[in-house]
């Protein structure tokens, strides 16, 4: 993940897209104070610049989308302002001189996941969490449903390693992204549809130091984020593969080709690492967070690109349903794992075998 905290450059239209805006817009006010308390629990930095993100574009054609994805971001009320070529390369003198197009969204920030994750475990050790990495979950336990008013429970995960072993728990929280589907023992219709989506994403570093860039920048089919530290990360493609995860020549290819185009600094830069991973995506691409058919079983799953935007919300909202505390309904309504129920019941239907029928 790049770390982009970026609900209004990533709206989308449709209501799907509207209801991810609400849980975006709500994540990135909470980010600033997420970011404090980990630092007080971990004692270190999460790298939040707030610098804000620059959407650009590089002919006529993406300069005419960019109005349109002006005029989309005004409708909502969102903060976003019009930059001629100028102004943008002013904000961002690393940019083309070749800039047709640019909107600023000033509230569009982003973070570092590998110091949050590292900030994370730092913070759940010392409170006391145990952490087993690099164990399979095998299996998600329960007691079978009673009756129609009392339906199954879970009772724990069953985890592989050197022998299959039952941790047992009166409430679970699946949260095993692009891996959801792989874990046995959920009843069909207490299943999610969650598919790996596979991105490529690089990063580089400027022997130099930070300045190519301030801002987050975003063109048509990727993004350059700085670091504080003069690294960049350029992303990401978006493929449909599986769980397939072998880096490609023809995806670092395009990355370097179009963030050249724009950013032609960008060609100085060393590469130190390729990453490949796996997005956790759903149908509507909307996460599947709260409770859902098998009783003491919560979800957090299928963010999908917004999973570090989201850390925040999905946090308290999970927090507040393993609480039995009232949590915020119309967010944890938006990503309901119930509104994929219908559809997964009509297609165990058609999947059924044919009834047989005997004719005399």
């Amino acid at each position: 993940a790049a770390g982009m905290l970026a609900p209004v450059a990533e709206v989308e239209f449709g209501e799907a897209g509207r209801r991810l805006l609400e849980l975006g817009l709500r994540s990135a006010e909470m980010w600033p104070a997420f970011a404090s308390d980990l630092h007080r629990a971990a004692g270190a930095e999460v790298g939040l610049m707030r610098t804000g993100t620059l959407m650009v574009a590089r002919d006529e054609d993406e300069a005419r989308e960019l109005e349109r994805q002006l005029t989309f971001r005004e409708s909502l009320g969102l903060r976003a302002e019009r930059l001629r070529p100028s102004e943008a390369r002013e904000r961002e003198p690393a940019l083309a001189p070749t800039l047709r197009l640019a909107l600023e969204a000033p509230e569009d920030h982003s973070v570092d996941p590998r110091l949050v994750l590292a900030a994370l475990r730092s913070a759940c050790v010392s409170a006391g969490v145990e952490i087993r990495e690099h164990t399979r979950v095998v299996s998600i336990e329960s007691h079978g449903a009673r009756s129609s008013t009392s339906p199954a429970r879970v009772t724990g995960v069953r985890i592989g390693g050197d022998g299959p072993e039952l941790v047992a728990a009166g409430q679970v929280v699946l949260a095993a992204g692009p891996w959801v589907e792989q874990i046995e023992g959920l009843p069909a219709q207490a299943r999610v549809p969650v598919r790996p989506v596979k991105g490529q994403i690089l990063r580089l570093r400027d022997p130099a130091g930070p300045g190519l860039l301030r801002r987050v920048v975003r063109f048509r089919a990727g993004y350059l984020v700085p670091r504080a530290d003069g690294r960049y990360l350029l992303g990401a493609t978006v493929e449909e593969r599986g769980f397939e995860l072998r880096p490609t020549a023809g995806g670092v290819h395009e990355l370097l080709r179009d963030a050249h185009e724009l950013v032609p600094g960008v060609s100085e830069l060393e590469i130190e690492e390729l990453c490949v991973g796996l997005r956790p995506g759903t149908p509507d691409n909307v996460p599947v967070i709260g409770p859902g058919a098998l009783e003491g079983l919560t979800w957090a799953a299928g963010h999908h690109r917004n999973g570090i935007l989201l850390a925040p919300l999905t946090a308290e909202l999970v927090v507040d349903v393993l609480a039995g505390s009232e949590p915020a309904g119309p967010l944890l309504a938006a990503c309901s794992p119930a509104r994929f129920a219908a559809a997964l019941a009509r297609s165990e239907s058609e999947h059924a075998p044919a009834p047989r029928v005997a004719l005399s």
